[in-house]
């Protein structure tokens, strides 16, 4: 995934339509956590094991939520000036360190 590319694309799209006015900190940090809302709707009354095997349809679904995501967290880190990967890259060394075995 090549953030950068991502990002500048998002950018784009956000210019042509002129959606920058909206795209503050707080706003983008919100509709994140609506899509994520939307993520967790899909699994709400599955078992775990139906959880395991969602049909195609539903799995569509689930990764368009995800992309959704992940895009207002791309909008979300350009916004604040954090790079994506850093950020990431310092958690996940955060985690190894904290939970190594």
């Amino acid at each position: 995934m090549n953030i950068t590319e991502l990002t500048n694309r998002l950018h784009a799209i956000r210019d042509r339509n002129d959606w920058k006015q909206y795209h503050s900190p707080k706003n983008l940090a919100m509709a994140a956590s609506v899509e994520m809302a939307e993520l967790v709707e899909i699994f709400q009354w599955l078992t775990e094991q139906q959880s395991h095997e969602l049909s195609n349809d539903v799995l569509e679904h689930a990764g368009q939520e995800v992309g959704d995501i992940v895009l207002y967290l791309l909008l979300l880190c350009s916004e604040l000036g954090l790079d994506m990967e850093q950020v990431v890259r310092a958690k996940l060394a955060d985690s190894e360190r904290r939970f190594a075995s």
